[in-house]
């Protein structure tokens, strides 16, 4: 920091007070002892440099007593009533503000303390939930925990169990085979012992017969029996072995057992998550809110969650996969293209690894707003035809048209209606007569609605419609406003004039759009009596190539102007009536009436009817004019249709 800089500190003055007062009453509890000090912040060098050089007016200044105010010392940190700065005091060398600038300046460090909170507040709330959730991950991982120490220990039991009954059940057969052969044993040597003793008893019998030849006889028979089982090797040691064999157990996989309970194990990655399908109503037109599904008990750190646009007019880096890391089973993606399909899939992720991808889902985006096309736009008391062009590449599910009704004009209540499931770009909309409605459309596809298209105003005081300039002739212009036509001249062959495929090539003239609604219509045409013109209706297959009023496809009203007077006709097939006006009409009145079949002309000057065809209209006709000469014709509608007219 170089010397200005310190200077500049070290000559801003610190504030310091301990509570803020009001009024000089509450001025009147201090001592003249200094405050004890706390910091209430540095305002900026400017400010405080020019407070500096206020001081305490002069007590000689008796006139200015009303307006002197509560001020603070800086020199001795008090604060200074009004009253005492008129009788001097020892403040009168000292460098002092006014007692309203502490305040603000307090009040200025307290806001800032107040954000600082602020932010500590949302700081120590977001560590907190942090806490909560290590608290619920810990005690999620002791009951894991718990349940594998369990599952160890009833495994190691349960393996115990089983070497035990294994060894018994080896025990008791060796003691079984030690016990037979023993019994064979003692069998054998019961049947020796017998025959010893019998082999006694017939000796000493022999010894006391008297019959010596029976005695010999007998002597004999005894003798062999007696060297025979002397011959006989009779078997006196112990056949089995009275010690149980040493048994040896393997705890090899018990020990295994063992140091699996007192160690934790090793995680494994988690398995792969299971992606939601898409929520209707879930989606912007730049972004998309996903949703995925756990249903493992694995642990769970993190998801990291990819996504690719799926189209095969997409370039290479839009192709390629973005990955977003993710804690919770949720994203919203962000930055992402209108109306376009994306393949979204996650992965869960812990400190052992990457688990394995989810089944991949499909998403998509809310579609564009539509483009309303204002000049094809129809309407009359009842009802409108409105008409727009989607706007999306990839085809959208449905519309939605949102009609406000003004109530009061444009500033007044607005009451809205919505129009929903609309199949196509069109849509005749049911309007109430006489108000002034304010029309927007919404497309709609799976992943939600887009924003609304630019509003278009529409009046049902009157029949509205457009002209189509496809059928223009070359030398016919439709000037801005769009209802005014006009007829030029032109020094270039016919065969250069710019002729489209369907305009009119003989009669310079131009249809409206087709007015396509039952009941009544009525607009008016502006003319002028020394101009030469045709304004009528006709059907929109009407020859190209032929004049307005020629054919049964037209009914027209012409006007022509020689050096003698003017001629009306009201032409249909090329026949007229023989009809006189006398008084030329400066705007014409006409009339559709598709119940009554019938189309009427009326000079709206004088409130006269001029003519009425009859004609059963079988389709919906257009309005049509045309000039014979240079001039205009201006044309008036959605205005309201007078009483005359309809009597």
């Amino acid at each position: 920091m170089d010397t200005r800089s310190k200077e500049n500190e070290a000559e801003a003055p610190r504030f310091y007070h301990l509570e803020l007062y009001d009024s000089a009453e509450d001025l009147e509890l201090f001592s003249e002892e200094p405050f004890r000090r706390r910091d209430l912040g540095l305002c900026e060098t400017s400010k405080t440099q020019g407070a500096e050089k206020q001081r305490l007016p002069s007590v000689d200044n008796a006139g200015a007593s009303d307006k002197m105010e509560d001020t603070y010392c800086i020199t001795c940190c008090v604060p200074i009533r009004a009253l005492d700065q008129q009788s001097g005091g020892d403040h009168n060398e000292h460098e002092v503000i006014p007692l309203s600038s502490v305040v603000e300046i307090a009040k200025d460090e307290f806001r800032k303390n107040v954000c600082k909170l602020e932010d500590q507040i949302t700081h120590l709330e977001s560590f907190s939930s942090h806490l909560e959730e290590i608290f619920i991950t810990i005690e999620e991982n002791f009951a894991r925990q718990e349940q594998n120490l369990e599952r160890c220990y009833n495994d190691l039991m349960l393996t115990l169990e089983q070497r035990y009954e294994e060894n018994m059940q080896a025990l008791g057969e060796e003691k079984k085979e030690k016990l037979e052969g023993l019994y064979e044993q003692l069998v054998s040597c019961g049947g020796n012992l017998d025959t010893c003793k019998d082999l006694m008893e017939t000796i000493e019998d022999l010894s006391q017969g008297e019959n010596k030849v029976n005695a010999i006889k007998a002597a004999v028979a005894t003798s062999h029996r007696l060297v025979d089982f002397l011959k006989k090797d009779v078997d006196v040691d112990l056949s089995v072995p009275t010690n149980f064999e040493a048994r040896v157990i393997d705890f090899s996989d018990i020990q295994e057992l063992m140091d699996s309970v007192n160690s934790v194990p090793a995680p494994l990655p988690p398995c792969a998550p299971v992606m939601n399908t898409q929520d209707p109503n879930s989606a912007t037109g730049t972004s998309v809110r996903v949703c995925w599904s756990f249903f493992s008990e694995d642990i769970v750190e993190s998801y990291q969650l990819y996504y690719k646009r799926v189209s095969n007019e997409t370039s290479k880096e839009e192709q390629d996969a973005f990955m977003l890391n993710v804690k919770e089973t949720y994203c919203t993606v962000t930055n992402l293209a209108p109306n376009a399909q994306y393949e979204f899939w996650v992965k869960a992720l812990n400190r052992a690894g990457v688990g394995s991808a989810s089944e991949r889902a499909v998403y998509i985006t809310a579609p564009l707003a539509p483009v309303l096309k204002r000049k094809e736009i129809q309407s009359c008391e009842h009802a409108a035809l409105v008409r727009w062009e989607s706007g999306n590449t990839n085809p959208v599910d449905s519309y939605t048209a949102e009609l406000s009704k003004l109530t009061d004009g444009e500033d007044g209540n607005i009451i809205t209606e919505s129009i929903v499931g609309i199949p196509n770009c069109e849509a005749l909309i049911q309007l109430e007569p006489g108000h002034n409605y304010l029309l927007s459309v919404k497309a709609v596809n799976m992943g939600g609605s887009s924003e609304r298209s630019e509003p278009v105003s529409i009046l049902s005081t009157g029949t509205s419609f457009t002209l189509n300039e496809d059928t223009a002739h070359p030398l016919l212009s439709v000037l801005e406003d769009g209802l005014t036509i006009a007829c030029c001249k032109t020094e270039s062959p016919k065969c250069e004039w710019p002729f489209r495929e369907n305009s009119f090539t003989r009669s310079i003239a131009i249809l409206g759009n087709p007015i396509p609604f039952k009941g009544k219509h009525y607009w008016e045409v502006d003319v002028n009596e020394n101009m030469e013109y045709r304004v009528g209706v006709a059907f929109e297959n009407v020859s190209r190539d032929s004049y307005l009023g020629t054919s049964h496809a037209s009914w027209c009203m012409r006007h022509t102007v020689n050096s003698s007077r003017h001629t009306y006709e009201f032409l249909n097939n090329g026949m007229t009536p023989d009809i006189t006006i006398t008084v030329p009409p400066r705007r014409i009145g006409l009339l559709l009436d598709y119940d009554k079949g019938s189309l009427s002309f009326f000079n709206t000057d004088i409130k006269q009817r001029l003519y009425t065809f009859h004609n059963h209209f079988q389709d919906f006709v257009c309005p049509c004019f045309a000039l014979e000469e240079p001039g205009t014709l201006q044309i008036l509608n959605g205005v309201a249709m007078p009483t005359y007219a309809i009597s």
